[in-house]
């Protein structure tokens, strides 16, 4: 769900597929939080669960090759590093909003530096396909809210309860019956990237 662009994993080169976004250099920072319109199978069950066309997140962070690369570092599976150019075309349309929290005075790099070891702290883990609120699992949009709330008590979004969302539509229903069969947990606590796009310590830095 959602997404954090950090820093790649740990390659000697970069990937064949490696092309730096020219166009977003100069604007993104470490700990940025990026969003798009997955075309994954769930996609369309969350957009319609949320009323959002934005389904997935991640972090953005700065890797060092022979020249500084740009990565997100999102929950799919499992978590790992994207490159930034093989995230945004594996939206739809390629399109993306980039997004940044703000506070006053802004934080500082060392805090971006403790963010950016909290996140990579869930590289490997399974992604959570039933949305539970444990750490044993992390769906795009919990990676994201945990590592921010871990590192200074930050909420950025607001947590509800998975009966909260309009669970009513034909895909929405059939997606849960998938998962969940017909006990679905109405109480289970979620964060979705709907909530973290909408958050008011939030400013949108790029978009297109």
């Amino acid at each position: 769900m959602l997404l954090l662009i950090i820093g790649c994993k740990n390659e000697t080169h970069p990937p064949k597929e490696w092309h730096q976004p020219k166009k977003l250099e100069k604007v993104i920072k470490d700990g940025d939080i990026i969003f798009q319109t997955s075309l994954s199978s769930q996609s369309e069950a969350i957009q319609r669960a949320t009323h959002s066309k934005y389904s997935h997140c991640g972090l953005l962070f700065k890797r060092k090759y022979k020249n500084d690369e740009w990565c997100v570092l999102e929950a799919v599976q499992p978590v790992k590093w994207t490159p930034l150019s093989s995230w945004i075309k594996r939206g739809k349309g390629k399109h993306y909003v980039i997004k940044r929290l703000t506070t006053d005075p802004m934080i500082p790099d060392s805090m971006l530096a403790e963010l950016r070891e909290i996140a990579e702290s869930y590289i490997g883990k399974d992604y959570d396909l039933y949305f539970d609120w444990s750490d044993k699992n992390v769906y795009c949009s919990e990676l994201i809210w945990k590592s921010y709330y871990k590192l200074n008590r930050f909420e950025i979004g607001k947590l509800q309860r998975l009966g909260d969302f309009d669970l009513s539509d034909k895909v929405v229903k059939q997606k849960l019956m998938e998962r969940y069969g017909t006990k679905i947990p109405a109480n289970e606590l979620v964060i979705s990237p709907d909530a973290i796009f909408n958050s008011g310590l939030l400013k949108t830095v790029k978009t297109n």
